[in-house]
């Protein structure tokens, strides 16, 4: 699309972001902050403020800043993010995660991009390692977000197997009409209703745009066992939403990632880092297999592996 038309695609396209929040940190003002001064400003920012008994409601200055709670037992990650796309009339909506602040004033304008040239249902941005991560969640950084940007369709499901689904409501912007048309978000989900939405527009016969050019600063340090709870959950909704899942292995990319990043650590001679990523990679392997095997584990088995309790109440 030429600059001209570019411009006047920004201009007429509005966006509301939507932000599941749980007593926020320091680093969400500063997400805010940069919303604010973007190159193409959202219409709206819905705040979906997870409370419990007793808890006061943020509160803001900006008109455009609206805030509604969600009592923490009902919170869900796929039906509370459709919550919030419901109370949005914008052209786009845009998901982003309290953690993740963006990098550069231009992500949602670069965001915007991967819709212009049509049939594209979903665009989701590059996360960034924060400066002091350890060099494990760099890795893990550049190999799930490299620096390029791509259109992903169903043409790249034999080459990309799970990789064409994989996306991240971190930062993720949808075509909300589309989204409405395709059912919104699975609810109750424990984990993955991007990579389920993202599944069902590249089924329909759209296309996912990853832009590497909208970023956003945001990276965790997990424990073993965290990595364990994690992916117990991963396999738990890749169990429960299985026509998704089952024709295409989680497995053998998990493998290419833990080989590419131990044969990288070894290179740089990080060899202690090796050993304790390759350990990780055992917690996330057990966690994941024990994840698609839940229904035949005792609940308080169940309760124990997972990372959200709140799911199984």
């Amino acid at each position: 699309m030429q600059d001209g038309r570019m411009e006047k695609y920004m201009e007429e396209k509005k966006v509301d972001v939507i932000i599941p929040v749980y007593k926020p940190g320091a680093e969400f003002r500063g997400l805010l902050a940069r919303l604010m001064k973007q190159t193409v400003m959202p219409e709206h920012i819905f705040i979906l403020q997870t409370i419990e008994d007793g808890e006061e409601l943020l509160q803001f200055p900006e008109e455009c800043i609206k805030v509604f709670p969600v009592r923490r037992a009902e919170f869900d990650h796929g039906g509370t993010r459709d919550y919030g796309a419901r109370l949005s009339d914008a052209d786009y909506i845009l998901f982003m995660t309290q953690d993740a602040v963006p990098k550069n004033e231009g992500m949602i304008e670069e965001l915007l991009k991967g819709f212009a040239g049509g049939s594209v249902g979903m665009s989701y941005g590059r996360q960034l390692a924060r400066k002091d991560a350890d060099i494990t969640e760099q890795l893990a950084r550049l190999y799930n977000y490299p620096p390029e940007s791509r259109l992903k369709t169903r043409a790249d499901l034999e080459e990309l197997g799970i990789k064409t689904y994989f996306c991240s409501d971190v930062c993720a912007m949808y075509d909300r009409m589309l989204y409405l048309e395709l059912g919104g978000f699975v609810h109750p989900t424990i984990f993955n209703e991007d990579t389920i939405m993202a599944s069902r527009i590249i089924q329909a016969g759209y296309g996912v745009y990853y832009g590497a050019e909208a970023k956003v600063v945001h990276s965790h340090s997990y424990t073993c066992m965290q990595q364990f709870r994690r992916n117990f959950d991963l396999g738990v909704s890749q169990k429960q939403y299985s026509e998704v899942f089952e024709n295409i292995s989680s497995e053998k990319e998990g493998a290419g990632f833990a080989k590419k990043t131990i044969l990288t650590l070894c290179k740089g001679l990080h060899f202690v880092k090796a050993f304790y990523f390759a350990w990780q990679c055992a917690f996330r392997l057990l966690g994941y297999k024990m994840g698609k095997n839940y229904d035949r584990l005792p609940k308080g088995m169940v309760l124990w592996c997972t990372m959200s309790k709140g799911y199984w109440k």
